[in-house]
């Protein structure tokens, strides 16, 4: 069964993106709620994927996402932002995301987006 993690600073979004990936098959293995505590969990975790919130207290899901993949290039992370932060999405791909949702995000979308990373 693939695994995730779960990163995001705000509890209704960690609940929802769980009872999705759950609708998808997947095992939530984690969730975090600051980017410090996603590259903590990541490196015990070690889960197949990751939602990764960009803005977060304590470090940011673009400084942890650039963390987690120089120290496991082969992380699958998927970055959420909020609509009309396309130079956060740019920056989150650069930093070694694989793809993005953008919030609010559909819920189609967001199995769609997981169909393909489990794939890749």
């Amino acid at each position: 069964m693939t695994t995730l993690l779960v990163v995001d600073d705000n509890v209704f979004m960690r609940e929802t993106v769980k009872s999705l990936a759950v609708e998808c098959g997947l095992q939530v293995v984690g969730e975090a709620e600051n980017g410090q505590q996603a590259i903590e969990l990541y490196r015990t975790l070690q889960p197949d994927l990751v939602t990764m919130d960009v803005t977060m207290p304590v470090l940011s899901g673009l400084d942890a996402t650039k963390e987690i993949v120089n120290e496991f290039p082969s992380a699958k992370i998927i970055v959420v932002t909020a609509l009309g932060q396309q130079k956060v999405v740019i920056k989150a791909l650069e930093n070694g995301a694989k793809d993005f949702l953008t919030k609010p995000f559909d819920h189609e979308q967001f199995k769609r987006i997981i169909r393909q990373m489990i794939v890749i």
